[in-house]
């Protein structure tokens, strides 16, 4: 159980947002570039589904983000289980509740060639991925970032935006999985207190640094 647990947000840990200024008729691309030119922070809810093969939903979950470029962001599980993911610009904190355990690892290490480099990141992206224009589909403008470098283990990265937000994200792994992302209630530019960026872990807690 908490095996599936640990697989299942480690795609959280290795992903993950904002809001532009492009034309809602503009393209995935330019929509991207946009997003990541115009928004320097943003606040907003998800929801993450893992699916199966044949496309059926395995498992679900949900719950609150923000961020502040470069390098700061709260991926804030609260449902079905509370799961915390804090990075202060230089350090990620994974921290799993009902296991006590909190685990540290360089941000920089954590992020390259992931879809959190897409979303909180701050720099070249065409250094790190492959990106191409997809066609528009369920109303979204689509682009595809492919990793240049696998070892992430993420495979293929897909990207929807509409008027200018991020909508869904879709996540292809090594292993032939899938994860989607559902971004709503996207807030730009919202003034996020810096406290949201700091994690202290709780009295009594394993912390396990990587």
């Amino acid at each position: 159980m908490h095996q599936g647990r640990r697989a299942f947000v480690a795609l959280s840990a290795a992903m993950l947002f904002g809001a532009a200024f492009a034309p809602a008729h503009a393209g995935g691309l330019d929509q991207l570039r946009a997003f990541l030119g115009d928004t320097r922070s943003a606040r907003g809810e998800f929801t993450q589904k893992v699916l199966r093969a044949d496309g059926s939903v395995a498992e679900t979950s949900s719950g609150e983000f923000a961020f502040s470029r470069p390098g700061r962001f709260r991926w804030d599980v609260r449902r079905p289980f509370e799961q915390l993911l804090v990075a202060d610009g230089q350090r990620l904190h994974f921290f799993d509740k009902d296991l006590n355990q909190v685990t540290v690892r360089r941000l920089a290490d954590a992020l390259s060639a992931t879809p959190a480099a897409i979303l909180f990141g701050d720099s070249d992206l065409e250094q790190d991925f492959a990106l191409r224009e997809l066609p528009p589909r369920d109303g979204l403008e689509w682009i595809e970032a492919l990793p240049r470098n696998k070892e992430a283990g993420i495979e293929r990265i897909a990207l929807g935006f509409r008027d200018g937000l991020p909508g869904t994200m879709e996540v292809g792994d090594a292993f032939g999985r899938t994860t989607t992302f559902e971004f709503r209630a996207i807030s730009r530019n919202a003034a996020v207190p810096a406290e949201a960026f700091r994690f202290v872990a709780p009295k009594g807690v394993d912390v396990v640094e990587q």
